[in-house]
C-alpha cells in the first residue's frame, strides 16, 4: 500500500506480546474459550505482521544498498516473512484442528 504501516507495526508486535502472555495465562487455567480467542487474535496479528514485513522489505529494497547488504537484507526479509507464514499457519491449524 502506499500507506505506512509503522503504527501498524507498532501496535501488532504489542499485540503480540499480549499474545504470548495470554497463552502462558492459559497454560494454567485452560480454557477453551480463551484458547479460541487467541488462534483468532493470532491469525489476525500475524496477518498484520505479515504486511508490515513486506511493506519493510520492501522500502529496505528502495534504499539501494551495495550488493552484499542487500544479499544479507533479502535473507533476513526472507525470514521474516517465513515466520510470519508459519505462525500463522500453526494458529489456523490451532483454530480449525480436532484439538487431537
Amino acid at each position: 500500500t502506499k500507506r505506512s504501516l509503522s503504527a501498524m507495526g507498532s501496535f501488532m508486535v504489542v499485540g503480540l506480546i499480549g499474545l504470548i502472555i495470554a497463552s502462558v495465562v492459559n497454560i494454567f487455567l485452560a480454557s477453551t474459550q480463551l484458547d479460541f480467542m487467541i488462534s483468532v487474535a493470532g491469525v489476525l496479528i500475524f496477518a498484520g505482521l505479515t504486511a508490515w514485513d513486506t511493506q519493510k522489505i520492501k522500502l529496505m529494497y528502495m534504499a539501494g544498498d551495495s550488493q552484499s547488504e542487500m544479499t544479507k537484507k533479502s535473507i533476513f526479509g526472507a525470514l521474516m516473512l517465513y515466520l510470519d507464514f508459519i505462525n500463522m499457519f500453526m494458529f489456523i491449524l490451532h483454530l480449525f484442528g480436532n484439538r487431537e
